[in-house]
């Protein structure tokens, strides 16, 4: 039904379901998503996590016991995604003290392990934040995956799976974004809930 409603995003089939598992395999083996990007794929990362880490379209009971269950009713299972740009405190503070190309690098620095994914954002793919973010992410073996345009990029180069939309201006390729994440995000859902 998603490849019908957006019958143009066949052309990286290939490269969303890769994706796909990718994030499948990340949360069987007890991994959490990173998701950065700037401007409006900062946006995007944030409505990523949001996607993750609450009930999207299916009902997320806990049902873990050490919960009481007078919480557990209030609360819905989570999927762990952190969005890097949210984090303004220590992004300010490193790229005024230190250097504001390796923000989202320090970040994932800090927080990945070999069994998390991160997802870098960038509709030109060439971002250098973005880049450098992964760059980390591959020497500390975590997996990696790109969303970006139509276009070769350095992302694309780096990533273990780069989505490569059917589109090369801006606010095309985001528009693209949201469909295909929102399809991931769905289809992730349903595996584990």
């Amino acid at each position: 039904m998603f490849y019908e409603r957006y019958p143009e995003l066949q052309k990286c089939r290939e490269q969303i379901e890769n994706a796909r598992m990718l994030l499948i395999n990340t949360y069987k083996n007890g991994g959490k998503v990173l998701v950065c990007g700037n401007g409006g794929s900062a946006a995007d990362s944030e409505h990523i996590v949001g996607e993750l880490m609450k009930g999207f379209l299916a009902t997320r009971p806990v049902l873990d016991e050490r919960i009481p269950e007078k919480l557990r009713c209030d609360l819905q299972g989570a999927l762990p995604a952190i969005s890097l740009p949210s984090q303004s405190a220590i992004l300010s503070a490193f790229m005024n003290d230190v250097n504001p190309e390796m923000i989202y690098a320090q970040l994932v620095y800090g927080y990945a392990n070999e069994e998390d994914l991160i997802i870098g954002l960038s509709t030109s793919g060439n971002s250098v934040n973005v880049v450098n973010a992964i760059k980390v992410a591959k020497c500390l073996g975590a997996s990696t995956l790109s969303m970006t345009g139509s276009r070769e990029s350095k992302l694309s180069d780096l990533s273990d799976v780069s989505i490569r939309v059917p589109a090369e201006e801006t606010y095309k390729i985001q528009e693209y974004h949201l469909p295909v994440y929102h399809y991931l995000c769905a289809e992730v859902e349903k595996y584990f809930f």
